[in-house]
């Protein structure tokens, strides 16, 4: 024998079959032994998805303490032909819990071949609502000014589709308003026009709507703005008295539509000073227009305040 003889690679291959076969036959004892571990275990919550949503993620596993026979425990760590312990959710649940406890009868018959000594996730939590259909009309927001200044929108606004159906979790689609206000995207309209707006209920992942945009249509006509001086008509003055303006004369300015300048009769608006309302503090009268021609609109009547001296 020559001990510190140099070993050849057909030594070292013996050498690593003796060890992988000493590993194979200590590993395959090992797995044929029954062990007590601690280890998480699939859950799946079955319930009528036309009737009941989850409002937050659900819970997919707990923790459990398990004894079995090595490969059984092994195969479940790896995942390989588990099946998930099924919860049954049939009605709206009353409460938003299960406790741990009441889980063992799903997850004994979900353990094939595995014995459960108790479950160690103390508490299950969960949040269901009742999934409903809700329908409401779509309206054009009134905050919004949708045409530019010296144009008008005449007639009532055309949207199509008027309604909206959403559909989820009541709490979230309960709490849309009605009516559904939507926002044109381009304002300050200079002409007739038809927009396509998009429906935005904001961030809410669990709700669904039946359409995504509406079209808008609005009729936008040209104004044209003009004024005229007035001449105003004093009242309730005191008998026998004179009362002197300064200025003499109003100025009222207003805007009306382009096509319907020639049939306007301009010498309809009529303003009045009472003097019953006579401010002695600055000794002024606010003139008050108490007649103006249809179709007329903006109307602005100045000076905002009249001096005026009773003689």
């Amino acid at each position: 024998m020559r001990p510190f003889r140099p070993r050849t690679k057909q030594y070292w291959r013996v050498v690593l079959l003796c060890f992988v076969a000493a590993s194979t036959f200590w590993l395959l004892n090992a797995l044929n032994k029954s062990y007590s571990t601690q280890t998480t275990y699939p859950i799946r919550f079955i319930y009528n998805n036309k009737k009941l949503v989850p409002v937050q993620p659900l819970p997919e596993e707990v923790t459990i303490n398990v004894t079995g026979k090595g490969w059984k425990l092994l195969r479940k760590s790896l995942r390989f032909e588990v099946q998930p312990a099924e919860i049954y959710i049939r009605n709206l649940p009353s409460n938003n819990y299960l406790l741990g406890s009441a889980l063992r009868p799903a997850l004994v018959n979900a353990l094939n071949g595995l014995q459960l000594n108790f479950v160690t996730t103390d508490t299950v939590r969960f949040n269901f609502d009742e999934r409903i259909k809700r329908t409401v009309a779509l309206k054009l927001d009134p905050q919004q000014k949708i045409v530019a200044d010296r144009h008008a929108q005449v007639g009532p606004v055309t949207i199509t589709p008027d309604s909206i159906t959403f559909v989820g979790p009541s709490s979230v689609v309960d709490s849309l308003p009605s009516p559904f206000l939507l926002r044109l995207p381009n304002q300050e309209l200079t002409e007739s026009s038809q927009v396509s707006v998009p429906i935005n209920y904001g961030d809410r992942p669990l709700v669904t709507a039946n359409i995504s945009q509406a079209m808008v249509s609005v009729n936008v006509k040209n104004l044209l703005q003009e004024e005229r001086q007035l001449v105003p008509e004093l009242i309730n003055v005191p008998a026998g008295k004179k009362v002197s303006l300064q200025p003499p004369f109003l100025l009222v300015r207003y805007q009306l539509l382009e096509d319907s300048a020639a049939l306007l009769n301009r010498d309809a608006f009529k303003a009045v000073l009472d003097y019953s309302k006579y401010n002695p503090k600055d000794s002024t009268l606010a003139p008050e227009l108490v007649q103006k021609p249809p179709g007329v609109r903006h109307i602005t009547l100045l000076p905002e305040q009249v001096k005026a001296t009773l003689q």
